[in-house]
């Protein structure tokens, strides 16, 4: 009798410890989900402002100028619910903008373009890079909560359900020819 509760204490142990596991496993990628998501929001910002300032620097055109600038005002300003949409919108303002190779060379050619240009590049580049960073642990996170054991005995405690940045990233190419 002694042997056979033994056995049963020796895995419930198992079970145990297999399941704290789990649980310090999914909190690793909670964290680690903040963490791409704090790095998403800087880059997001960063390319927000970089634009916004190319917006008001007066080496674009103003028609350019208008839309650029009121798509990175909104892309700031926008609050948690509608920031996919805002970003989005940031991206297609400046594919329409930079759409035009000439454009880039207007901006390149004004005195502190050169080093504008090259900014804003890195910023549009490192946008989808930093959205991929986030979505990869959002989809790590989301298949262990999917397991039965997770839900059953409720290992992810009270943390939200985490969910994908989507939004359109795709960056002119004059400015992709630049970053490269």
């Amino acid at each position: 009798m002694t042997a056979t509760l033994i056995w049963i204490l020796v895995v419930l142990l198992a079970i145990g410890l297999y399941l704290s596991w789990t649980a310090g496993r999914l909190d690793r990628l909670h964290a680690r989900i903040d963490a791409a998501r704090a790095a998403l929001d800087a880059q997001l910002l960063r390319r927000a402002s970089v634009a916004q300032e190319l917006a008001t620097s007066q080496v674009l055109d103003p028609a350019a100028s208008i839309v650029l600038y009121e798509a990175a005002h909104a892309a700031r300003q926008a609050e948690e619910e509608q920031r996919e949409v805002a970003e989005s919108e940031l991206s297609q303002a400046l594919r329409a903008v930079f759409a035009d190779a000439q454009q880039l060379e207007g901006v390149r050619v004004a005195p502190g373009g050169e080093a504008a240009a090259r900014e804003l590049a890195e910023a549009v580049r490192r946008v989808p890079m930093a959205r991929r960073f986030h979505n990869d642990a959002v989809g790590a996170a989301r298949r262990l909560r999917e397991h039965r054991k997770v839900r059953w005995f409720r290992l992810a405690g009270h943390a939200p359900f985490p969910l994908a940045f989507e939004m359109d990233d795709e960056a002119p190419a004059a400015l992709l020819d630049r970053a490269a």
